[in-house]
């Protein structure tokens, strides 16, 4: 599919999905505007297995926060953000949205973490008119609208899709490697299961018989029987459905056992800490990837100056995650701005619909939505791990 026909495509479904839901009314909320602030809420793995995306996630968004404040907030107002620790649980999801919502009086949820537990949660954050914004997963039910329910219109999604990203990078290892025998592991959630659903439908477009899936239950830290497995049936391409920890632990099992073999990550992969933690275990992964990660001693403008300003505020080194943190507060900013001074959830609503471009500081693809598509962007780029660090070795990719 070339870029061109994707998006025509793309935007035919959206359509499609659009036109009965202007016959119905999306309720939007107007509580957490005041004068002087606008709130909003975020719940993220602060304690869990995921906590290495949950805290510098939740410190870009406050340092972007801290930064828009600074300089007079959005039209005046001074935006408050409060977080909420879910420690990757769904239940604990669900009961962070509604003290968020009920209690706090949020405005948008922004950056929510996880498939699993921003999908428990997502009804709640819709029938109470609050915009679901920007969450922290790819999956196709953050930006999917259902014709018969219109309070779907308030789900808005940033990020590379898990199965359009997973597709597209697929393909391009595909005709490049030409595996006879591509196998899959894979998280057993919903964030696991677009990846296995992105895995069997681009074999089956190019007509290749796929391999062994194998899967493992969320915060598992052993992996010797799915790669001992996959390795005994002889996978030539290990399509990888992990996070951080579960990436370093199914390559360092394969290099255990002493298995050369190409692994392609989903998005979630292609972060700073896999070849930092992983070391030589994760030499040569490949991973799907939507920006190009930046690093201090090459980075230039504006990146340089915020990089350092992250080390300076938290004493660490900024990654993937931080900057995906901040951008969902640069972009919830900009299309609050454009709603004007008289903030509403409609005017808000109809700003994010309105088909204006928000561009990051870090040059990834600009953010644009409208009334029939809720997804900012579905290029994709493949990265691979060379010397400890990310390198894009192919841009521009759709499947």
């Amino acid at each position: 599919m070339t870029y061109r026909n994707g998006m025509a495509a793309l935007a035919g479904a959206a359509l499609v999905l659009a036109a009965p839901m202007a016959l119905a009314q999306t309720k939007t909320t107007n509580q957490g505007i005041s004068d002087n602030e606008i709130v909003v809420g975020t719940h993220q793995d602060l304690s869990g297995p995921i906590k290495g995306w949950g805290v510098p996630v939740t410190n870009g968004m406050k340092m972007a926060v801290e930064e828009i404040n600074a300089a007079g907030g959005v039209n005046g107002r001074k935006i408050r953000l409060i977080v909420e620790d879910s420690g990757y649980d769904p239940k604990h999801a669900v009961l962070d949205t509604q003290k968020l919502i009920e209690k706090d009086q949020v405005f948008s949820m922004l950056g929510a973490m996880g498939s699993p537990t921003v999908l428990a949660a997502q009804d709640i954050v819709l029938d109470a008119g609050v915009t679901q914004l920007f969450p922290l997963t790819s999956a196709q039910f953050t930006f999917k609208m259902d014709p018969g329910k219109p309070q779907e219109r308030l789900k808005f999604a940033n990020l590379l899709p898990y199965v359009e990203s997973t597709r597209a990078a697929l393909k391009y290892m595909v005709e490049w490697k030409h595996p006879k025998k591509p196998c899959i592991m894979y998280q057993d959630d919903e964030y696991g299961k677009n990846v296995l659903d992105a895995f069997k439908q681009q074999l089956a477009a190019m007509h290749v018989e796929p391999g062994t899936e194998t899967s493992y239950k969320r915060g598992a830290s052993d992996f010797s029987a799915q790669v001992a497995r996959m390795k005994a049936d002889g996978c030539d391409l290990v399509v990888l459905g992990t996070v951080i920890r579960e990436t370093i632990g199914a390559m360092t099992e394969a290099k255990k056992l002493g298995w050369t073999v190409d692994f392609l990550g989903a998005t979630p992969t292609n972060v700073i800490e896999v070849p930092t933690l992983g070391k030589d275990a994760v030499e040569g992964l490949y991973a799907a990837g939507g920006i190009e990660i930046p690093y201090e001693d090459t980075a230039t403008g504006k990146v340089k100056e915020w990089l350092a300003n992250y080390k300076k505020m938290f004493g660490a080194e900024a990654n993937t995650q931080a900057v995906i943190g901040y951008n969902a507060i640069e972009t919830f900013a900009f299309y609050a701005g454009l709603a004007g001074k008289d903030l509403t959830g409609q005017k808000f609503l109809a700003a994010l619909e309105s088909g204006k471009e928000f561009h990051d500081i870090f040059g990834s693809p600009p953010v644009k939505f409208s009334p029939d598509n809720h997804l900012a962007s579905v290029v994709t780029q493949v990265q691979q791990i060379q010397n400890g660090r990310w390198k894009v070795i192919r841009e521009g990719l759709m499947f």
